[in-house]
């Protein structure tokens, strides 16, 4: 952790305790380094019923607990709900990568999240999210946004991770640790549409569990 690079973080309303919703350990690592180098106190919140197959969600999610397990910060387990995922986004399985489906996915990640964060004392949320490039970081916000005002006096942190060399961290956290290095966004949905791209470039599918960050990467 090099804190001479990172800004003092200041969660609205000046709040010191935070609910972070992560995805996975890459992207939830440079979040949780900067929150920690700036005083916050953090609850991480793992819920992405999303996330397909079960080999991927519980390589991810073991990834992320080793790495809060480290830092010394709380991590809450909502388990997996991939049924009521599937509800949610019937009827949007050929919606484009950012498209609707992607919001409804983030409306229901966002929404436990923010019922959590109601019902444990948190007036602050915020998600790791948009620190991915392959995201869209007003569509994460409005969504953060939306779950939050379900709630008197919850707001959700709308700050950009990727900005001052956050993106970065992130990918040089990535290597440190050597966290698990997943090829697609999360869902069947992602996992076949890369496949297809694979396929069409001459490139083989991805192979769940096989590929893991190290010094000599230089992608995300």
């Amino acid at each position: 952790m090099n804190p001479i690079l990172r800004e003092v973080l200041v969660p609205p309303e000046g709040a010191r305790r935070v609910l972070l919703h992560s995805c996975c350990a890459p992207c939830s690592g440079e979040v949780i380094e900067a929150m920690v180098a700036s005083g916050l106190e953090i609850e991480l919140f793992f819920y992405n019923p999303n996330i397909h197959p079960r080999r991927e969600y519980e390589l991810r999610k073991s990834e992320n607990v080793r790495f809060a397990e480290k830092v010394g910060i709380p991590f809450v387990d909502a388990d997996y709900d991939a049924d009521r995922w599937f509800e949610r986004v019937k009827g949007l399985e050929w919606e484009p990568e950012r498209g609707i489906r992607c919001t409804q996915c983030f409306d229901m990640r966002f929404e436990r999240t923010a019922l959590y964060a109601h019902e444990h004392g948190h007036s602050v949320m915020t998600s790791c999210l948009g620190i991915s490039r392959w995201k869209n970081i007003e569509q994460i916000n409005a969504s953060g946004v939306r779950a939050a005002a379900r709630h008197p006096g919850l707001s959700y942190w709308t700050f950009n991770w990727r900005k001052k060399g956050g993106s970065q961290r992130m990918l040089e956290i990535s290597k440190r640790e050597r966290f698990y290095q997943q090829e697609y966004c999360g869902c069947v949905y992602s996992l076949r549409d890369t496949n297809r791209w694979r396929e069409a470039h001459g490139r083989p599918k991805v192979v769940i569990g096989e590929k893991y960050y190290s010094p000599r990467e230089e992608t995300v």
